[in-house]
């Protein structure tokens, strides 16, 4: 969906008086400054903001090159959604000899099944439960899971740097990390069955967020302390946006540590706990 306005609105792009993408304006009034003032302000929004926003008009229609880069855009929201996870071949594949990561299924049995049921996606399989007591240690000061969620795309292009510096920095400020594995359509609530799983202090699910027409490629980080059964969304804090445009790598592995420590300090995380405004770990203003 564009930010463009009805054609003959007074304020759409290629409207009388208002800059397109090209500065081009008509005769009639502005709501925006005309020619290359307006030009100037269409940049400056959109060198912060990947929004369609100033998109110019071809009669009362899109011009073909916006139409078709919206149409790639939301194809590329689709592949991410329906994409499957591949440790084998994938970007993640180095991390597998690296760091053992291994893949386990979550209750959806299938695709389809887990965007039809988001309650399967908040449960491991049998088998996925037993490989994972199986095969990842208890008590852990730091549980990370990389789960799919609903953007194989982000996963494959956020984890490959993100994940070895989340485990490097927490390793260098004295927390043990567990086992990192790998769940297939996964949702966020299977914090809580990790939690009960392998009783961590602190879990962290990197997960694929809903792709937009933005980008396909943004990854969350959902945090909680000492998840349990039972727990919902209001007991885990997220740092989300984190792709080229939004939350670079430095500032995703900053603010997880700061934020594990400031739940460690408060021995709870949720609602309770918020990211310190003063420090580095917060959002700049």
């Amino acid at each position: 969906m564009t930010a463009t306005p009805a054609p003959g609105a007074p304020d759409a792009p290629g409207a009388p008086g208002v800059p397109g993408a090209d500065g081009a304006t008509g005769a009639g009034p502005a709501i925006l400054p005309v020619g290359p003032v307006g030009a100037a302000f269409a940049r400056r929004v959109r060198a912060v903001t990947p929004a369609r926003l100033f998109l110019g008009r071809s009669g009362t229609s899109l011009r073909t090159a916006d139409q078709l880069t919206l149409r790639a855009d939301h194809a590329a929201a689709q592949d991410a959604v329906h994409a499957a996870l591949d440790l084998q071949n994938g970007p993640l594949a180095p991390l597998v000899d690296r760091f053992g990561l291994f893949a386990v299924d979550s209750a959806a049995p299938d695709r389809p099944a887990y965007l039809r049921r988001p309650d399967l996606g908040r449960r491991l399989s049998r088998d996925g439960s037993a490989e994972v007591t199986r095969r990842c240690p208890r008590g852990a000061d730091l549980q990370v899971v990389v789960g799919d969620g609903l953007s194989v795309a982000a996963v494959d292009a956020q984890v490959p740097a993100l994940l070895p510096a989340l485990l490097d920095a927490a390793r260098e400020a004295g927390w043990s990390v567990g086992q990192v594995f790998v769940v297939r359509n996964a949702r966020v609530g299977l914090l809580n069955e990790i939690g009960e799983l392998l009783d961590p202090a602190a879990a962290v699910l990197l997960i694929g967020e809903r792709p937009g027409l933005a980008t396909a490629e943004s990854l969350s980080a959902y945090l909680a302390w000492r998840p349990r059964p039972g727990h919902t969304d209001a007991d885990r804090n997220l740092i989300s946006n984190i792709h080229t445009r939004g939350v670079d790598i430095p500032q995703a592995v900053t603010r997880i540590l700061a934020l594990a420590t400031a739940m460690r300090a408060a021995n709870t995380s949720g609602v309770l706990v918020k990211e310190d405004p003063t420090t580095p770990a917060a959002l700049p203003g």
